[in-house]
């Protein structure tokens, strides 16, 4: 009996010794930071009337969403182009204190006019404002994709959240302007749509929903495209690195009409490690397929310093990997035009809220939609601890 006790306290220490060896190559390679959603759940949707407005604005064209902690508010951007009203946010309250979310349960607060670098609301045309982040610094950075046809760059802006002024504008790399000869830059409505910050707010991210003239085509029926993630220090407010990313074909079978756009429209960073949830989302005329990846940028290759893809192999490069989390047309909802995601507050029950809205164009055919998810996120070493404790 002493001889068995003797066993079991040798193979306890020896394990022991194996986990605090395993955990702290963990840390020393940095994946106690790393975030990932283990599991995600539906709870709910809900739509604002139609024809809804807010001092004599028109709310609609919902491109981007970003939850305000520190006032427990969201702030959403529109993306008409001045002909509604001048380039706003909206500033709204999502109630889920439920712990689900049905109609009545999105309230908007106000609306802000954002002013260009001569203090003045910008003129129709010139914005198509897709993406917005919040910052702690009572600030938000707003993306807008410009207007290729009419060379109108894109930008990455900074607004004061009280006033709406202009703070900081971000310099846009050389390769993603647009040219007269049309032979690089972006492509008209397929630019920056996306806007993220990470939680610690050293990096924003942006991304072209397709790929770049010089990258190779635009998105088609059973082909992807080849967009490019775009980082930011928000330290030096410098571009710094930029990543491959590839969206999944789309089935000819979904392409009914002969219309049909598809790409990526937003990014939601998971921890400050290259971790993000992304959404593409496909239209072909009559229904939308929307789904939800898990993004790594962890081992992918920086390709700041190739301004064409299309003038080496880039098949030799590693791009961003994806993981599928979710394909939303398997819930039990009629999708619209899902372009913006956020998380929210921590539930009751202790899981996370996501947020998705759609953009529904200011058509009539169309909503304004907001769809809620619970979500659990860990690092991979504390689900190893889980697990371990489980044994």
């Amino acid at each position: 009996m002493q001889l068995i006790k003797k066993l079991l306290s040798v193979v306890g220490i020896i394990s022991i010794t194996l986990t605090i060896i395993l955990v702290t190559t963990l840390v020393n390679n940095s994946q106690l930071y790393a975030a990932e959603i283990s599991q995600i759940e539906f709870i709910g949707e809900a739509i604002l009337p139609h024809n809804s407005t807010l001092k004599n604005n028109a709310i609609g064209g919902l491109s981007g969403i970003t939850y305000d902690p520190n006032k427990d508010v969201y702030y959403a951007i529109s993306d008409d182009r001045g002909e509604k009203a001048p380039a706003r946010f909206y500033t709204l309250k999502i109630d889920l204190s439920k712990g689900k979310l049905q109609n009545g349960d999105v309230v908007p607060l106000g609306v802000t006019t954002l002013l260009n670098q001569d203090n003045q609301p910008f003129p129709p045309g010139e914005t198509d404002t897709e993406g917005i982040a919040v910052t702690n610094r009572d600030t938000v950075f707003i993306s807008s994709e410009g207007d290729g046809r009419q060379l109108i760059n894109p930008f990455i802006q900074e607004f004061s959240l009280n006033s709406g002024k202009l703070l900081t504008t971000l310099p846009i790399p050389n390769k993603f302007l647009p040219d007269k000869n049309r032979q690089q830059g972006i492509r008209n409505n397929l630019a920056f749509e996306s806007l993220t910050i990470t939680p610690n707010h050293q990096y924003l991210f942006t991304a072209t929903e397709n790929a770049l003239i010089q990258d190779g085509p635009a998105t088609k029926p059973n082909v992807g495209t080849s967009s490019r993630i775009l980082q930011y220090n928000l330290v030096t407010n410098l571009p710094e690195k930029e990543f491959l990313y590839t969206t999944e074909p789309v089935g000819q079978m979904l392409n009914v009409t002969g219309r049909f756009s598809s790409g990526l429209p937003d990014l939601l960073a998971l921890d400050n490690r290259g971790h993000f949830l992304s959404i593409e989302r496909s239209f072909t005329g009559l229904l939308f397929a929307v789904s939800l990846f898990e993004v790594s940028l962890e081992g992918a290759d920086d390709i700041q310093n190739i301004n064409s893809l299309l003038a080496v192999d880039s098949q030799k490069i590693k791009p961003a990997e994806k993981k599928l989390l979710l394909d939303l047309t398997t819930l039990d909802v009629v999708l619209d035009n899902i372009e913006g995601l956020t998380f929210g507050p921590d539930l009751a029950d202790g899981y996370r809220s996501l947020i998705l809205i759609s953009d529904n164009n200011f058509n009539s055919f169309q909503r304004n939609q907001f769809l809620a998810f619970k979500v659990k996120i860990e690092s991979p070493l504390m689900r190893l601890l889980r697990r371990l404790i489980r044994r």
